[in-house]
């Protein structure tokens, strides 16, 4: 996968807030309360009219985000369904499905019906995990990496920083992510919410930058390394130093529950920052 410019992607939440898993950064678990929307299956419809409006931004990448644990029967349906209608009228998305753990199977039928990448997030390294999430493994989260390599589809993982890890485990995720050999890694900065138990985010610009320069020195021919949730709160007005750090990528729009950059804007920036905007992207 290989894109000229900087590549931009949007994400699409639909269906939210109704994870019963117990993710200490996650605003979409029943178990914290968060004050946010919560919905089942948005209706095809919706989602089309979404995507085009991310696709006259200038994202390339369009990802199908559902809140809970993993893929079962009725969502690898609702997502396999959305990508048939998406790649039908909207060809020069890629497909990204972000839907939690999944099997060999669950994913090949995604690929059958249009979704190009999977993205799972190895979120912190295997030490720290258990300190953010006591509802499942880091060790599922690395299956279903390896399940998405198996079944042929392009790979995106990486993780959430300033969750109160120690450097140690920064270091420790990144190079797990090393092993999985990812086409892409989305770098997420912890967003505090008063409903959850982490606090407080625990890395400033200078760290952030610290990670999106070392995820690029262990991993120099990723062909996508995207600076994600976060990117507002340390990189508003500051953004050619992430795009000097290493960074090719980043998310436009709304993230998953709060709200992001206007995309009209991020164009601007990039534009005075004499960056291109990627309009296309391949396999290689």
């Amino acid at each position: 996968m290989k894109s000229t410019g900087i590549f931009l992607c949007a994400i699409n939440n639909v269906l939210s807030g109704s994870c019963n898993e117990d993710c200490k950064f996650c605003s979409q678990s029943v178990r914290y309360k968060a004050e946010i929307e919560r919905y089942t299956f948005k209706e095809e419809s919706r989602v089309l009219a979404e995507a085009r409006q991310a696709a006259a931004n200038g994202a390339l990448g369009y990802c199908l985000v559902t809140a809970g644990k993993g893929l079962d029967d009725r969502r690898t349906e609702y997502i396999a369904r959305l990508a048939d209608r998406l790649s039908r009228e909207l060809p020069t998305l890629r497909l990204i499905a972000c839907n939690g753990t999944a099997t060999i199977e669950q994913l090949r039928h995604l690929k059958a019906h249009g979704i190009s990448s999977y993205n799972h997030n190895l979120e912190t390294s295997e030490r720290y995990y258990p300190s953010i999430c006591t509802t499942h493994s880091w060790a599922e989260r690395v299956a279903t990496c390896e399940a998405v390599k198996a079944a042929g589809l392009s790979l995106c993982s990486g993780g959430i920083f300033g969750m109160g890890e120690r450097p140690e485990d920064r270091e420790s995720l990144l190079l797990s992510l090393r092993s999985l050999q990812p086409d892409a890694v989305p770098l997420n900065f912890y967003l505090p919410n008063p409903a959850l138990p982490i606090p407080e985010r625990t890395i400033d610009r200078e760290g952030a930058l610290a990670v999106i320069r070392r995820t690029r020195e262990l991993l120099p021919d990723l062909p996508l390394l995207m600076v994600a949730g976060g990117r507002e709160a340390l990189f508003s007005g500051h953004e050619q130093a992430m795009f000097d750090a290493g960074a090719n990528a980043i998310v436009i729009g709304n993230y998953l529950t709060t709200p992001g950059e206007a995309p009209d804007r991020d164009r601007r920036r990039l534009k005075e920052l004499g960056l291109s905007v990627a309009t296309e992207c391949h396999d290689s």
